[in-house]
């Protein structure tokens, strides 16, 4: 049904060859333009006169065709409302056909993408492969292969992200034999390999513990002219630091900027991130006071670092002392940051405390998980704060959260035990939960 109706606006399209489709100014993708595509040839552009200069807002201009498309959620109309558009005057482009790409992929309609990609070449329409084409799940490995390999005969042309991709997707199932095979084949195609090329097989060869083939392959990067980012060096001192090389995983700082590339966030998070996986907290904070002779201001993934440390060596108020150092410092705390705090008060029995860092955490509009509800809530019942109880299971209800029945057995057992807890209390505490 879909791909029929599908063809029929296809050939409703088709009648329509000759109408020139109006450029966009505003646009900035990429596409390669054919004989009746978007105006004129290549060869023979026309220029038309621009009475102004657009403004910012007609710059951010929506377009009415992808809006509605990513309000839709059903895919089987995906393709009604590209041909309702149409029928309306719309003037489907790039952005249109990618978008719509994109969705049918997402939702596995992969018969529909034949029909798409059956009338963009009836069109002569010569895209770049882009992710719209390969955001797909691992199931459907053999039909991201499948175009790939197949997608100059539909006229499609192969760029250094489709290979980036394609590579990634390898890389991702734990197959390096076959993302070099992609790699060598976009070598031989002369298709410029990116950092980002470089990178994901860096990545994946610094985690299997292979530093030397890593190594190879950098100074080959650098052969071809192509400097690394702060990235490719981060890459690079996580698997030193995996290998027991932190002092040379250091000094890969240094020659970073020997080459030119400045040090930043990612490389220092990498060498904190040993260090407290070592215990080495003081030389960890030692960090931060380096990182503040450089300018370099540390995020929140840095502070959490620290706290997620403190936190799991029972030391929650070491944790907290951070928690308000990093805002103190301009840095806010995130989600997580707070979750870790309270999870490690609840840890060491310090419920009071915990309340405390919940109180700040919804005040910030930011939720703790169902499990550190359910942590906190233990521990008040079986310290019998029947109040500070019935306002955590009152913050769950306003969250549409509730305690599993182990958790609720707990609860009523400890309730019916404690004499803290009258008959009152306790249905207080039923009715807030």
């Amino acid at each position: 049904m879909i791909i029929t109706r599908f063809k029929t606006i296809t050939l409703k399209l088709q009648l329509r060859a000759l109408t020139k489709f109006r450029r966009h100014d505003q646009l900035s993708y990429r596409y390669i333009q054919s004989n009746h595509i978007h105006g004129a040839s290549r060869n023979k552009p026309t220029k038309k006169p621009r009475p102004h200069k657009p403004t910012r807002n007609q710059l951010r201009t929506p377009f009415p065709f992808l809006n509605h498309l990513k309000q839709c959620q059903n895919p089987d109309e995906f393709l009604s409302v590209f041909n309702d558009f149409y029928e309306m005057g719309y003037r489907h482009d790039y952005p249109s056909y990618a978008s719509l790409i994109y969705k049918l992929a997402r939702a596995g309609k992969f018969e529909d993408i034949d029909a798409v990609l059956d009338f963009l070449r009836t069109r002569s329409y010569v895209y770049w492969i882009d992710s719209a084409l390969w955001e797909v799940d691992n199931v459907r490995i053999c039909d991201a292969t499948k175009l790939f390999e197949e997608g100059h005969k539909m006229g499609f042309k192969l760029n250094s992200v489709s290979f980036n991709i394609m590579i990634k997707m390898w890389l991702k199932n734990d197959n390096w034999e076959k993302a070099r095979k992609v790699f060598d084949e976009m070598l031989e195609r002369e298709v410029e390999p990116t950092v980002v090329t470089y990178n994901s097989q860096i990545g994946f060869l610094c985690r299997r513990g292979d530093m030397d083939e890593s190594r190879r392959l950098f100074d080959d990067m650098r052969t071809k002219g192509k400097r690394g980012n702060a990235v490719t060096y981060a890459l690079l001192m996580e698997g030193l630091c995996a290998s027991g090389n932190f002092k040379e995983a250091k000094k890969m700082m240094f020659d970073m900027e020997y080459h030119g590339c400045k040090v930043e966030l990612v490389n220092y998070g990498v060498l904190m991130t040993d260090l407290a996986k070592r215990g080495l907290i003081e030389e960890a904070k030692g960090l931060l006071a380096e990182m503040k002779k450089r300018r370099i201001k540390p995020d929140v993934v840095m502070f959490n670092i620290l706290i997620d440390y403190f936190c799991n060596e029972g030391a929650a108020s070491e944790a907290y002392k951070i928690l308000v150092d990093m805002q103190v410092k301009g840095c806010e705390p995130n989600a997580a940051t707070y979750r870790m705090v309270v999870d490690g008060f609840c840890k060491i029995e310090d419920f009071m405390g915990a309340l405390k860092v919940l109180n700040a955490m919804l005040y910030s509009k930011h939720s703790p998980r169902i499990e550190t509800f359910q942590s906190l809530g233990i521990g008040l019942v079986r310290s019998g704060n029947v109040e500070d109880l019935c306002f955590v299971l009152e913050e769950m209800n306003k969250r549409k959260m509730s305690l599993d029945s182990k958790s609720w057995e707990i609860l009523v057992k400890e309730s019916c035990m404690d004499d803290k807890f009258g008959t009152r209390s306790l249905d207080d505490v039923l009715c807030s939960g």
